[in-house]
């Protein structure tokens, strides 16, 4: 498989991208298409390999079929953006095509991702009470699952270290891999706990929002696992061993993470239901988003005061009301002007990567983080 991203690296170390002249990294659609299809075809290797371990323990046949259901059923679905990126990184920094045996353990790392993301959304679900996930009835709503899904969850997260026992255990970086997803996991649980508690549903208090806040929860409980996690990974299993590099990979993708997070809040009100696939519930949810927190900083007393009467209300007059206070306020321009500045913060970071194409050791690219930055940059969906 020929690198997808990979050619628009830099070839000299001191070059830097003209970020307003070069051309996107992405795909094609159908390229786009056969590089997730290709991801999708390891699925079913990775799915036997875990039943099979239930043979081997000699589980009932019910029980067996109950995993498999579960695995099927939460895994494999939604873009998978989170695995094939570990997928595309590995290439980048490699700097060549895999092949047969490195995609496949590129991919699985990819797959590991996936299945903490389906542990996330079994469990979130739950919490939030939510009805439908990638347009199916989430996992605990259908018949006969209900509170099963706690212990679902637990196990689609098992699965992580299943396989990497089975197939990392005799690299020299099998220890890396299993405190990058013991942390992130953590990491994640202790953005949703301050989410949780910031925002219930069932209890308005404005009082409790910040924008401090807000990038508390954005940063742990999405930017880990969704962009250093598979960058990380990728960075593990082509050998980098620089503490350094770590920092600096963290430090360009926790600020991606939050120009995501910020732009799902932005679309969740201001995008059309057309673009984003949905229709946005954020004031209708309490959600402590990006717009009620710049509305929040920036609100009149009398904003204020509608804001506090009608935020995280079930009614779509109350919900009507918010937006009118969003669109006072100027939401749309103040975005705007956010995502120009991130954008140009993080176009800088990456810069400051330092890449010597003599070096003995694989080292960091730019083009794999600039590869992140053109899939959402300026997104409407």
């Amino acid at each position: 498989m020929a690198p997808t991203l990979a050619a628009n690296a830099s070839q000299n170390g001191t070059d830097t991208f003209n970020y307003a002249n070069t051309p996107s990294v992405k795909a094609s659609d159908l390229k786009a298409a056969s590089r997730k299809k290709r991801f999708q075809d390891v699925f079913p290797v990775i799915r036997d390999e875990l039943v099979a371990y239930f043979d081997e323990c000699k589980m009932p046949e019910d029980a067996k079929a109950w995993f498999k259901r579960n695995i099927d059923y939460n895994t494999p679905h939604g873009k998978l953006n989170r695995g094939i990126s570990v997928v595309d990184t590995v290439e980048i920094l490699k700097g060549s095509s895999l092949d047969d045996q490195e995609y496949f353990r590129a991919a699985l790392l990819g797959w590991c991702v996936e299945f903490l993301q389906a542990y996330f959304l079994v469990a979130d679900d739950m919490m939030d009470a939510s009805i439908t996930r990638r347009g199916q009835p989430c996992w605990y709503r259908n018949p006969g699952v209900g509170n099963i899904a706690i212990n679902d969850a637990f196990m689609l997260e098992a699965c992580i270290y299943y396989l990497l026992k089975k197939h990392f255990r005799s690299e020299p970086y099998y220890v890396e891999l299993l405190e990058l997803f013991h942390d992130t996991t953590y990491q994640t649980e202790m953005g949703q706990l301050v989410d949780l508690i910031t925002a219930p549903e069932d209890h308005v208090d404005l009082d409790k929002f910040s924008l401090e806040k807000h990038r508390f929860i954005v940063l742990y409980k999405t930017a880990f696992y969704s962009f250093y996690l598979p960058v990380a990974l990728a960075m593990h299993m082509v050998g980098i061993k620089s503490q350094s590099a770590y920092d600096h990979a963290l430090s360009i993708l926790l600020p991606l993470g939050e120009y995501f997070q910020i732009q799902d809040d932005y679309l969740d009100c201001f995008g059309s239901a057309a673009q984003i696939g949905k229709i946005g519930t954020d004031i209708l949810d309490n959600k402590c988003s990006w717009n009620i927190n710049i509305a929040l900083k920036k609100a009149t007393p009398e904003q204020r005061q509608i804001l506090n009467d009608n935020y995280g209300r079930k009614d779509s007059e109350c919900e009507r009301r918010v937006k009118d206070v969003f669109n006072q306020i100027d939401i749309p321009r103040l975005y705007k002007e956010y995502e120009d500045e991130a954008y140009e913060k993080i176009c800088t970071l990456i810069d400051g990567i330092q890449e010597s194409a003599d070096s003995a050791e694989p080292t960091l690219r730019r083009a794999a983080f600039k590869a992140f930055l053109d899939k959402i940059y300026k997104r409407s969906k």
